[in-house]
């Protein structure tokens, strides 16, 4: 089986289309590519070009942000699974709490839970509810 960091990127798509596949402008997704949120498998050159694969990141990426993850905890998670492959947070089974005040990301990995916190992915011994994230994409209507 082929590795993550080596397999093939799919498509090629502008951040328009990227965003509206994500349901957010062309503009962020640019802004999530320069920050470290996604990236342009495709092409970092200009215009930046995205497959396939960075599109589910970006929806993981959306996901989480619409729940209302602070961008700061999406960098560090991205950060944390970074030795997973190309595209981390695709590459991980990811969960935020329901917490309406500040959801936290919890990885589901081997029947545990471990939540993303200052020193990194810490065990969890009784886990809140959660809700898992699983990308979508958006469809006109």
């Amino acid at each position: 089986m082929e590795s993550a960091e080596k397999s093939p990127a799919h498509g090629r798509l502008l951040a328009g289309e990227v965003g509206e596949l994500a349901g957010v402008s062309g503009t962020t997704i640019g802004q999530w590519a320069r920050r470290g949120y996604i990236r342009s498998s495709q092409s970092d050159g200009d215009p930046r070009v995205y497959s396939v694969e960075d599109v589910m990141e970006a929806l993981v990426v959306s996901s989480l942000l619409a729940r209302g993850v602070v961008h700061k905890d999406v960098k560090q998670a991205i950060g944390r699974l970074a030795a997973r492959g190309r595209w981390p947070l695709n590459e991980a089974q990811i969960a935020t709490t329901l917490d309406a005040k500040r959801p936290r990301i919890a990885l589901r990995e081997d029947d545990n839970v471990f939540f993303l916190g200052p020193r990194g992915w810490q065990l969890s011994v009784a886990p809140p509810a959660l809700e898992d994230v699983r990308p979508r994409l958006r469809s006109r209507s």
